[in-house]
């Protein structure tokens, strides 16, 4: 460490962890607003936080499966807070927009609602809170990962746009923060695919259910169902959805295919 630098602490890290949950990956450059408001909150350059970023982003398993490297030198407090993160999706976001707020001289409440007279006490405020606060942290982060734009159509149009479950959020409590467990699609598709009118198998492919394929000669069917049938989804540039999701959507989920 070059003199006059001070280490890192986990509190800097997990909300620079936060950080790169939230920012598409070609993205993270010191230039960019949220890295500057970042580096502002914690006294650090924003080139510091975009190099930490690039860091991050080395430990990240969905782009060294893709060849893409980012920089070699992570210590082990950001392996540590990588792991932390990657291990615990049903907790460690939540934990990291508290902090965020806690950094900003802020709660959660005035971050995330704008009529705080309308919540009820007690767990139940709690609990609300917690569940907007999440909602609103996994958007972000798919969104991010897609790039805002939906995996089947190319749609990038963000009021069109949702940061849908292949699990659905009340099965499995666990994963409902797991960015693999997600995917960015268009309203349409998202209603078909938990409806299990489609599905992406685990080799990330496009299957359109026999009820819809039979209507085929309907035009509308066609244009926006049957057409996609086979075809490959449009990849995130990280966190591709987990195989054992697709799989288990496929298997649980999707009104088979007839072949």
């Amino acid at each position: 460490m070059k003199k006059g630098q001070r280490l890192w602490t986990e509190e800097e890290l997990i909300l620079t962890m936060n950080l790169y949950c939230k920012l598409p990956f070609g993205k993270l450059h010191q230039n960019r607003l949220e890295v500057i408001e970042l580096a502002e909150l914690i006294n650090r350059t924003p080139g510091s936080v975009a190099y930490k970023l690039v860091n991050l982003a080395s430990l990240d398993p969905s782009l060294q499966a893709r060849g893409i490297k980012g920089a070699s030198n992570a210590s082990k407090l950001d392996k540590k807070v990588w792991d932390d993160f990657y291990n615990n999706w049903d907790t460690l976001p939540f934990e990291s927009e508290k902090l965020l707020s806690k950094f900003r001289h802020k709660n959660l409440e005035e971050e995330f609602y704008y009529d705080t007279e309308t919540l009820p006490e007690g767990l139940t405020r709690e609990a609300q809170i917690k569940v907007r606060v999440n909602q609103s942290f996994f958007r972000t982060m798919i969104m991010a990962s897609y790039d805002y734009t939906c995996c089947i159509t190319g749609i990038k149009q963000p009021e069109l746009l949702i940061a849908g479950h292949i699990k659905p959020w009340g099965i499995d409590p666990k994963n409902r923060l797991n960015p693999q467990n997600g995917i960015a699609i268009n309203a349409l598709h998202d209603k078909a695919f938990e409806n299990g009118l489609i599905t992406i198998t685990p080799d990330y492919e496009i299957r359109v259910s026999f009820e819809l394929r039979k209507q085929e000669k309907d035009k509308a069917i066609q244009k926006y169902f049957t057409s996609f049938h086979g075809e490959k989804i449009i990849e995130p540039s990280r966190f591709l959805p987990g195989r054992e999701f697709l799989e288990w959507h496929t298997n649980s989920r999707f009104k088979g295919s007839n072949h």
